[in-house]
């Protein structure tokens, strides 16, 4: 038993009678709080104190010496507990349940998505039943049967606003590294670079970051294992393919 337990205990016994509370309240707390976390114990143990507030003192000292009072005036009017209320506090440690992560919803056959259209994909993809919705980026895939949990063979994620300064700032970088190529097309201009996006430990993810206006951009990727079913020649093809046929709404 700790010392501020006992002295609780010795506190109440003394003043239970006066304030017409039951006289084991005190034990009920106790053995109720050394059920719950130790956090909720201190927090019993303050609620049951505060029942005799009037009797005890507010310059009770307990120390690791003898428990001082001095000289207490004490409430001679008597409070009666409300039987409707519970011997110790509720609390609700339960956590909250997670944000649903945003999406677009059931997007069909996925070729309209955000603010972007898809004109071009390979044949033999479906939409993966998935996306994800972040407002100023988005993305989305598609694979061989639309399992939203199966492995994509082409994905797209869309930039607008200020995030597209990171996507300048990767293909700075990699134009300073001597990685990857300008390609233009039409009257866009994109880079084409095998990028490491830390997927199934393949070569690399070939990835077209295409300029499709000043305030957006949007990197079309091919995974490695589409890739390599696809070969090196028509994959370039591919992604080039898809990123022409890409447009806004």
């Amino acid at each position: 038993m700790s010392v501020l337990e006992e002295r609780l205990r010795q506190i109440m016994a003394d003043e239970t009678a006066r304030l017409r509370a039951a006289p084991d309240l005190v034990e009920r707390v106790l053995r109720s709080s050394r059920r719950r976390r130790q956090r909720v114990k201190f927090a019993a143990l303050a609620a049951s104190a505060a029942v005799v507030a009037t009797a005890v003192p507010a310059f009770l000292i307990l120390g690791p010496g003898p428990a001082t009072v001095l000289t207490p005036t004490v409430s001679t009017s008597a409070a009666t507990p409300d039987p409707t209320q519970p011997d110790t506090p509720a609390i609700d440690d339960t956590p909250p349940p997670p944000s649903p992560t945003p999406d677009f919803g059931d997007l069909g056959d996925g070729r309209a998505f955000g603010h972007v259209k898809v004109g071009y994909l390979p044949d033999g993809l479906k939409w993966g039943n998935w996306s994800l919705n972040f407002g100023d980026k988005y993305t989305t895939s598609w694979n061989y049967d639309g399992d939203k949990h199966g492995f994509y063979c082409v994905q797209i994620y869309v930039y607008e606003g200020e995030t597209v300064q990171e996507v300048d700032d990767r293909i700075q970088k990699y134009r300073r590294e001597g990685k990857g190529e300008e390609v233009t097309i039409g009257d866009r201009t994109g880079y084409l670079i095998t990028q490491r996006v830390g997927e199934d430990g393949g070569n690399g993810t070939p990835t077209f970051t295409l300029t499709m206006s000043e305030g957006r951009r949007a990197d079309v990727m091919i995974s490695p294992v589409y890739a390599k079913k696809l070969g090196g020649a028509k994959t370039k093809r591919e992604l080039l393919k898809i990123a022409e046929g890409l447009t806004a709404d």
